[in-house]
């Protein structure tokens, strides 16, 4: 036969202990008290460094703004010089370009006054008549305008009269060939350019060149009163303008 298990009914004798709820309840008076006295100590001795952040954090962003302002106006004053400094090269380079071109116009009207000295000078050389000078420029329809100087002072007063051609000697397919004044004009027969001149005359006009043809040199063949004058030069071309 089975013992008979405990009385659910019966009483548990539970010892009293007074001091524990007086704990707790001492627990939660004091602990708002606590959190409310920290949060006074925390915030009155933090509160002069928190003010003095916040004034040094203004004080700082209007140095700043100051400082960037700054910069702005120093970056426009470097873009300012920049551009006067620009300019500046600009109008020396043109400067320099202007007294280069007057440097060599000076140069030119110098020789320009040699030449008539001699050629009309009391003191100048006598010659015959005879090519001073042939000077090419190529023009923009393929064709070479020619500048031929004629002179002579041998006869003052007088006037020489005759006629001009020309021949441009040169390369071709790798050969050495002539290029004579009809050909040059792309003329058959066509005659000779008449100068009539006391001393000098520049004779001028426009000829075209063979496709692949190299000129090397330019002879200037004279006819006056039935005196005949040959005279070569190296082909001498300047650009458009000079």
């Amino acid at each position: 036969m089975s013992s008979p298990g405990p009385d659910p009914h019966r009483f548990v004798i539970v010892p009293h202990r007074p001091y524990q709820r007086g704990w707790w309840v001492l627990i939660a008076v004091l602990w708002p008290l606590t959190v409310a006295a920290a949060w006074y100590l925390a915030s009155h001795s933090a509160a002069p460094s928190l003010a003095a952040a916040r004034s040094q954090l203004s004080a700082n962003s209007d140095r700043l703004d100051s400082e960037q302002a700054a910069v702005k106006d120093l970056r426009q004053q470097v873009a300012t010089l920049r551009r006067s400094d620009q300019i500046s090269r600009n109008a020396n380079v043109e400067l320099q370009s202007n007294l280069s071109e007057r440097e060599e116009e000076v140069s030119g009207l110098r020789a320009d006054v040699d030449f008539y000295e001699r050629l009309v000078g009391s003191t100048g050389q006598r010659h015959g008549l005879n090519a001073h000078e042939a000077v090419f420029s190529p023009e923009a329809g393929g064709t070479w305008h020619y500048t031929v100087t004629l002179t002579q002072n041998i006869n003052r007063g007088a006037i020489t009269k005759g006629q001009m051609q020309l021949a441009v000697e040169g390369v071709r397919g790798g050969k050495m060939t002539s290029v004579k004044w009809a050909d040059l004009l792309q003329k058959p027969g066509a005659p000779g350019q008449a100068f009539s001149f006391r001393y000098f005359q520049q004779l001028e006009g426009s000829v075209i060149l063979p496709p692949g043809f190299t000129p090397q040199r330019v002879r200037v063949l004279l006819n006056a009163d039935g005196n005949n004058v040959d005279q070569p030069f190296a082909w001498s071309a300047k650009k458009t303008g000079e």
